[in-house]
C-alpha cells in the first residue's frame, strides 16, 4: 500500500506541474501584455519589461497554485476511477479515508509551496516592484523624451517634442504650464536640451517665445528669448517618501507590531490583521482544493457516463469556498476582533471533504422495515 501511495502522489505531482505551468503561462501572458503597453510605449527598454514581469511572477504563482492542485486532484482521481484502479484497491478492503492519504500528502506539499510564497517571496517581490516603479516614474527620459507625442507628466502640464537627435538635442519644443489658476504660461522653442545639476533636471530652451495669459485680466503678454532655463524637477521627481504598504511587511511584524504597521501604512487594524492571517489561510486552501477534488469524485458509483456530474459538483464546491472567502473579508476589515473568520473557508472546506468521504465510505441506506417476529408453539 505504501507503493500505491507513492504511485498516486507521483501522478498528482506530475499533473500538478503541468496544470501550474499552463495556468501561470495564461496569467503571465495577460500580465505581460499590460506591462508591455505601459512600459514599452513609455520608452523603456525590453530589460525593464522582463524585470517587471519577473517580479510579478511570484504573485501570479500564488494565485494559480490552489487551482492547479484542484485540477490535478480531479484529473488523477477521474483517471483512476475510469481505469478501475481505485475499484481494485477498494476491493482489497481499503476505505476512501485510507486512499485519501496520498492526496492529503500532496495538499501538504502544495501548502508548503504556498507558505514560502505568501510569507517570503510575494512580499519581497512586490516591495522590489514598487521600488522599481518609483524609480521608473522619476526617469526623465521615460517621462519626457518621446517624439511626436503630447505628454502630461503631471496635472496641468503638457509637453511636446517634434524630434530628438542622437546627440540629445530637442527640436520644436512645446510646454504648457496651467498649474496656477489665474494664469497659463506657454513656451515654444526651436531647440532645447535637458541638463542635470545638483538642484535637479533643467530644460534649456533656445530661440523661443513665452506667452503668459492672465485669466483674471484677460490679457496676453509675449516674451521672445534666446535662452531660457526651466526647472522640470517637479515634473519627473517621484514621491520622496512613499507610503508603506502592508503587502510588503513581513508576517512576523504584522502580527507582533500590528498597530504601528497600520499607522505607518494608513490602514485600519482590521486590514492589517486580514493581510497577516490571509497569508496563513491561502496555503490551507491548497489542501482544501486537493481534498475536495478527490472526495467529490469518490461519492459517485460506477456509471457508463463517467463522473461528469461529480466533477461539476466539485467545481461548485470550490466556487462556494471562494465566495465564503470573499464574504468574510469586509467584516474582518471593519472589525479587527473578527480575524478568526479568515479561517472559516478552510474549516468549511475540511468539513465538506470529511462529510463527502464519510458518505463515500458508508453510503446512506434507508432503514428496512422489520419483519414481524414469527412465534410458534408446540401443537
Amino acid at each position: 500500500m505504501a507503493r500505491f501511495d507513492r504511485y498516486v502522489l507521483s501522478q498528482l505531482m506530475v499533473l500538478f506541474g503541468f496544470f501550474a505551468l499552463v495556468l501561470v503561462s495564461v496569467y503571465w501572458v495577460n500580465r505581460a501584455v499590460i506591462l508591455f503597453d505601459r512600459l514599452i510605449a513609455d520608452g523603456h527598454s525590453a530589460g525593464v519589461f522582463l524585470e517587471f514581469t519577473a517580479l510579478s511572477l511570484p504573485n501570479v504563482i500564488r494565485m494559480v497554485l490552489p487551482m492547479a492542485a484542484f485540477a490535478s486532484s480531479v484529473y488523477v482521481t477521474n483517471r483512476m476511477i475510469s481505469e478501475s484502479e481505485l475499484t481494485v484497491v477498494q476491493a482489497t478492503g481499503f476505505s476512501p479515508w485510507r486512499l485519501a492519504r496520498p492526496v492529503l500528502a500532496f495538499g501538504l506539499i502544495v501548502a508548503c509551496m504556498m507558505s514560502l510564497l505568501t510569507h517570503f517571496l510575494v512580499p519581497k517581490s512586490l516591495e522590489q516592484l514598487r521600488l522599481r516603479e518609483s524609480e521608473i516614474s522619476g526617469s526623465v527620459s521615460a517621462r519626457l523624451l518621446r517624439e511626436g507625442a503630447f505628454l502630461h507628466p503631471t496635472r496641468g502640464v503638457t509637453f511636446y517634442i517634434r524630434a530628438i537627435t542622437p546627440e540629445g538635442e530637442l527640436f520644436d519644443v512645446y510646454l504648457s504650464d496651467r498649474r496656477q489658476e489665474d494664469r497659463v504660461v506657454t513656451y515654444t522653442a526651436e531647440r532645447a536640451y535637458l541638463l542635470r545639476d545638483a538642484a535637479g533636471p533643467k530644460l534649456v530652451m533656445q530661440a523661443g517665445l513665452a506667452q503668459t495669459l492672465n485669466i483674471r485680466d484677460e490679457t496676453l503678454s509675449t516674451t521672445n528669448f534666446s535662452n531660457l532655463t526651466y526647472d522640470i524637477s517637479g515634473l519627473v521627481t517621484a514621491e520622496s517618501q512613499p507610503r508603506r504598504k502592508i503587502e510588503f511587511v513581513p508576517t512576523l511584524e504584522l502580527l507582533t507590531d500590528t498597530r504601528a504597521v497600520a499607522d505607518a501604512a494608513r490602514d485600519s487594524l482590521g486590514e492589517t490583521l486580514e493581510e497577516a492571517h490571509t497569508r496563513f489561510q491561502q496555503p490551507l486552501l491548497g489542501i482544501v482544493a486537493a481534498l475536495i477534488g478527490y472526495s467529490a469524485l469518490m461519492i459517485g458509483g460506477f456509471s457508463r457516463f463517467g463522473v461528469g456530474k461529480q466533477i461539476v459538483f466539485a467545481i461548485f464546491l470550490l466556487v462556494v469556498i471562494k465566495l465564503i472567502e470573499s464574504a468574510v473579508t469586509d467584516p474582518v476589515r471593519d472589525n479587527a476582533a473578527l480575524w478568526p473568520l479568515i479561517y472559516l473557508p478552510s474549516l468549511i472546506g475540511f468539513g465538506i471533504s470529511g462529510a463527502l468521504l464519510r458518505r463515500a465510505a458508508g453510503p446512506f441506506r434507508p432503514a428496512q422495515s422489520r419483519r414481524p417476529a414469527v412465534t410458534g408453539g408446540a401443537t
